[in-house]
């Protein structure tokens, strides 16, 4: 169909109304009409700076030309042959590249799915596979998608879980350590030692999972004492631990993998979101002989590891060696850190800043009471924002959180013009 001439933002979204499910949400009633790097314009010519990065996918940018000229290589060649059936070397070499990349020091396998809630459930499958065990430990705010085990995983209700259930058996929910609001890791802890006491044996769990630091749920870091006492514990039992890396891996947080920061190794990780740069592909990287676990047929998928997706990770991969973009991510991260500071130095508004690398977020809050969650402020932020030219999102259990994904390419002078639009949409905001 010949695309249409003069395209507006409010038509298109009429139609979009029209032929599209409520349940697909919208944060911005915006079209997309191109985007370069870290920058994205609509269909009426407006420029928008890209706080969001698709949602942490596009930490290599826009249209990053390594990845676009991989793919396009790799679209003269073939799109697809379902991996199972016709092999091809890139997603071998994706694989070998990503085991050498992963911590801990045994052999290690991987393979591909297309999305990250893919990558969970086969995670899930082949901690169940090996231990032949069914229980699952998940942590309260945590988010692992929307598929139904996604949801059963994921601990936040509203608007995930809200009128889906029942959703799968045996998966259980700890408390997460955050000192911000009064959760340490003793008593994170404790409250597994109490599912075993109250609700499941050790030896019926076969997993716990849990994100370096929580996404959806407020970009809470995991202290590394915490997950080292996570190893002890699995390690007591003999349960495998899950580092969900969905949104933390990639070079988000300074280390392509945040587990890295640990200095204990989980079993399993899973990725997926900048792993190919904005094509879909996730991954599940483990100990070879928990990943060899699962029957022959019992893993795969008709698009999982996708040739252009596997091109374009490998080219990744690249930009990052290339652009040194680890240390641009932690670089990236003490610039916002630094500024989102001295914001809150002067706004009580502002009851925290936090970060891991480039993965920053800012907690509002109500006369700097962090137990006062200021959710409204947050949502009246974002629409300022994007009023100005700024895409930001928000997050948190109590949705009060401003979570920034900036891609990692960007340079100083965007990102500084992104964090005095954050300034003044906060004024703006507060006086509304």
């Amino acid at each position: 169909m010949q695309r249409e001439s003069n395209l507006k933002n409010a038509a298109l979204m009429a139609r979009r109304q029209a032929a599209l499910p409520k349940g697909l949400g919208q944060t911005f009633e915006i079209f997309v009409d191109r985007a370069e790097n870290a920058e994205v314009w609509d269909v009426e010519g407006r420029r928008y700076i890209d706080f969001a990065g698709g949602i942490a996918v596009l930490n290599t940018g826009h249209r990053n030309p390594v990845l676009v000229q991989a793919i396009t290589e790799q679209l003269g060649r073939f799109t697809h042959t379902c991996f199972q059936v016709l092999a091809y070397e890139p997603y071998v070499e994706l694989a070998e590249r990503l085991n050498a990349l992963a911590p801990g020091n045994f052999p290690k396998k991987s393979f591909f799915m297309t999305t990250g809630a893919e990558a969970v459930e086969n995670a899930i499958k082949v901690a169940r596979a090996y231990t032949k065990r069914s229980g699952v430990i998940a942590f309260g705010g945590g988010f692992h998608g929307r598929t139904m085990m996604g949801m059963a995983l994921t601990g936040k209700v509203a608007p995930y879980k809200a009128g889906f259930g029942p959703f799968p058996a045996e998966v259980y929910h700890a408390k997460f350590p955050c000192a911000q609001h009064g959760v340490s890791v003793d008593d994170a802890i404790a409250s597994i030692e109490a599912l075993f006491k109250y609700d499941v044996e050790p030896s019926r769990v076969a997993a716990i999972i849990l994100e370096p630091v929580q996404g959806e749920g407020g970009f809470y870091i995991a202290p590394p004492d915490f997950a080292r006492r996570l190893r002890a514990l699995c390690d007591q039992h003999g349960i495998v631990l899950i580092a969900d890396e969905v949104q933390t891996g990639a070079g988000r947080t300074g280390t392509f993998l945040a587990c890295e920061q640990w200095d204990v190794a989980p079993d399993v990780i899973t990725m997926a979101k900048s792993l190919a740069g904005g094509m879909p592909l996730a991954a599940i990287i483990g100990k070879a002989e928990i990943m060899d676990a699962a029957a022959v047929g019992g893993l795969g998928g008709t698009y999982a590891g996708n040739p252009l997706a596997c091109a374009s990770a490998l080219a990744v991969l690249d930009v990052f060696q290339k652009d040194n973009l680890l240390q641009r991510s932690r670089d990236l991260g003490e610039r916002l850190m630094a500024n989102l500071k001295t914001l809150a130095a002067k706004n009580n508004a502002v009851g925290d800043v936090r970060g891991l690398g480039s993965m920053v977020a800012i907690e509002l809050c109500k006369n700097g009471d962090l137990h006062q969650p200021d959710a409204d402020l947050t949502k009246r932020l974002c629409a300022q924002a994007i009023q100005r030219g700024l895409v930001l999102l928000s997050c948190g259990t109590y949705s009060n959180v401003i979570r920034i994904l900036v891609p990692l390419t960007a340079s100083d002078a965007l990102v500084d013009e992104g964090l005095a639009i954050i300034e003044a949409s906060l004024a703006a905001a507060q006086a509304a």
